[in-house]
């Protein structure tokens, strides 16, 4: 009889992401213990711990001694570029944040954005337009749309308070995200949202998230200008 083929690490490793992007565990929970994990997927521990430690490296979970392993706050914020909270960036630059909900409908979604997210059906999504402050200048205008299908809480969210920003990067995790930088110049109405002048060249970060095929949110946020984009590895 051929014996069980035992889990690689990664295998491991993929099982936990698996779970923490279902839900399964939540921002701020703790995670079973390495050797229960180890008897439940019948693996080495010394496995598991590799797996965990993977995890921890890629910002998924927190570990430490004697206090076990948390899935962190803010799960998969990191990457080769992080997507940031607004309000926290504007903050560890020193600034004094704000936030304007300038519109929220719920319509079908045009051609542009059914392509971003790889769909071919028309369908309602929750557009959200929103404005962030560093010290009372426009700091982001952010033009977002979010599938609710795959993120039905959206519809009851209170956004006047806290930007879909912040709640979807602590909420959602994703398993795929696509980033794009380009420039525009600034229309009018764009021109006077962002207190800047017509023509004005303003840089624009376009995020996509994904869990596995399902569509979560694409948001163009368009920079004041100034704006400087910092990643460190």
């Amino acid at each position: 009889m051929t014996p069980p083929t035992r889990l690689s690490w990664k295998d491991v490793r993929d099982e936990i992401h698996k779970a923490i992007l279902s839900g399964r565990y939540g921002p701020g929970d703790r995670l079973p213990r390495d050797a229960d994990i180890a008897e439940e997927m019948n693996c080495a521990r010394s496995t598991v711990q590799r797996a965990m430690q993977d995890l921890s490296d890629s910002g998924l979970v927190d570990r430490r001694r004697k206090g076990g392993t948390r899935v962190r706050a803010e799960p998969v914020t990191r990457a080769t570029l992080d997507i940031p909270i607004t309000r926290r960036e504007v903050e560890q630059r020193g600034g004094r944040y704000g936030y304007q909900l300038i519109r929220r409908v719920e319509e079908t979604a045009p051609h542009s954005v059914l392509a971003t997210f790889e769909l071919t059906t028309p369908q309602p999504m929750q557009r959200i337009e929103a404005l962030h402050f560093s010290d009372g200048r426009p700091y982001i205008l952010e033009d977002r749309w979010v599938c609710p299908e795959t993120v039905p809480e959206i519809r009851d969210l209170d956004l006047t308070s806290q930007s879909a920003n912040e709640w979807l990067v602590l909420n959602k995790p994703y398993s795929r995200c696509d980033m794009r930088f380009f420039a525009i110049t600034a229309e009018p109405q764009m021109a006077e949202l962002l207190e800047t002048e017509v023509g004005a060249a303003l840089l624009v970060i376009e995020r996509t998230t994904w869990i596995e095929t399902a569509p979560i949110t694409t948001v163009k946020a368009i920079t004041a200008p100034g704006y400087r984009l910092l990643t460190t590895s």
